[in-house]
């Protein structure tokens, strides 16, 4: 879909992106995390358009541009305009012919679940319905690439889960998008791929399927504190790890769990609890923005 080539961006002394290189695929569903500042915002108005790169490029995979519908997080509407008057007048900047703006509109506020508000003036919206309207203009056009900055963001817990409902249709109609948020769980659920910036750099990326899956690791709970026999079984191997009651096996060492369960048998401990776990979104993040 588009690639993203040795960009760096910067704002008087402040760099906001310092050689990025990404590549967004058709029909990937990609998730950009990382903590405020970091460069996300700057890279959706790059990819948008709405400013240029200092340095690389950014372009089509196959030489032609997509149209995009860019959902911000900063939402500025005219709050004197009622919804549905607002987004017949964004359909007709899109293109879409007078005599199919009504049925665009329609579909639109239907996708986000505001057919009953469209008579309401956007300034007596809640932040929610602002995040829904931002959305709905997103997607008018039928735009193959969308980029959605914060689109949960003031939503309340049913509202998060119908946004993500709403990602996974369009992901499932053919849309690319490219998702920012600072909701793990979000990502989590929707993504297919993942990236996170810190500082204007890409620390992390990987597919979301193999970032999940990787790092296995065994975790066998004792009654008790281990520390009389925690050299013991440290010296199994260099991948165990022993602390309070808790032992962690990683890598090859997971192969010795029945040997490691037999040394706390034989020294009187009983086993609680063994569970088989893989990395966590979160311990990723943390370790990419450390």
């Amino acid at each position: 879909m588009i690639e993203i080539r040795n960009v760096s961006k910067q704002f008087f002394s402040l760099k906001a992106l310092d050689n990025v290189n990404i590549q967004v695929g058709r029909g990937e569903v990609v998730g950009l995390l990382g903590p405020n500042g970091a460069g996300k915002t700057t890279l959706f108005k790059l990819i948008a358009g709405l400013l240029h790169p200092d340095s690389g490029q950014i372009r089509p995979s196959n030489g032609r541009w997509p149209a995009i519908g860019y959902k911000p997080d900063r939402l500025l509407f005219p709050n004197r305009l009622r919804i549905s008057t607002y987004l017949t007048m964004m359909a007709s900047l899109c293109g879409i012919p007078p005599e199919d703006q009504e049925k665009a509109v329609f579909d639109a506020l239907v996708e986000v679940d505001l057919v009953s508000q469209a008579s309401k003036r956007i300034g007596d919206c809640s932040k929610g319905m602002r995040q829904r309207l931002g959305l709905a203009q997103a997607i008018m056009g039928n735009a193959p690439l969308l980029l959605l900055d914060e689109p949960s963001n003031g939503l309340d817990p049913n509202g998060q889960a119908e946004m993500q409902a709403l990602i996974k249709k369009l992901h499932a109609a053919g849309r690319t998008i490219v998702i920012s948020s600072h909701q793990l769980e979000e990502i989590t659920a929707v993504c297919t791929q993942l990236i996170i910036l810190n500082n204007g750099q890409v620390h992390y990326q990987n597919s979301m399927v193999e970032a999940l899956t990787i790092s296995p690791h065994t975790i066998i709970q004792a009654d008790r504190d281990l520390a009389e026999i925690a050299d013991l079984v440290r010296a199994q191997h260099p991948e165990i790890r022993v602390e309070g009651n808790k032992i962690q096996l990683r890598g090859e060492a997971m192969k010795l769990r029945r040997e490691i369960l037999a040394l706390l048998l034989q020294a009187q401990y009983d086993v609680l609890h063994v569970e088989q776990k893989h990395v966590t979104l979160a311990e990723i993040y943390a370790r990419a923005v450390r």
